[in-house]
């Protein structure tokens, strides 16, 4: 089974940094898509950032580049997410997601929802101001 274990959320304030980890097993680590989905309280899932671990390729979405940087460790079967100038906005329930990657004349990781086939259990991210 798969199984992603996120950990790393909390209470920070305004201006600070967090990193999240996300331990994955149950599926080949090294050529899979991993990444990382936030749920902001009665917004829909939006998707921060995914890597195929293939070729290490990471793509982030638009409201995310620059204060957001996604890494893998494939030795610990383990992803990251380091976030820095965390603002209030940012308080949201993060999610390290799986899947099969897409090849379409290369190898890519998508950052829809709908098309995520496992999710972790979510770990819980406050930014106060």
């Amino acid at each position: 089974d798969v199984q992603l274990q996120a950990s790393g959320g909390g209470l920070v304030q305004a201006g600070e940094s967090l990193t999240l980890s996300c331990k994955a097993s149950g599926f080949d680590f090294d050529n899979y898509a991993i990444g990382w989905f936030r749920q902001i309280p009665g917004k829909e899932r939006e998707g921060v950032a995914c890597t195929t671990t293939v070729n290490g390729n990471t793509y982030y979405g638009d409201s995310f580049k620059g204060r957001f940087t996604m890494s893998s460790d494939g030795a610990k079967n383990t992803v990251y997410l380091q976030m820095i100038d965390l603002k209030p906005e940012d308080t949201a329930v993060y999610f390290c997601t799986a899947s099969p990657p897409f090849y379409y004349g290369g190898v890519y990781c998508v950052l829809k929802s709908h098309l995520i086939k496992d999710w972790g259990q979510g770990t819980l991210v406050t930014v106060s101001s």
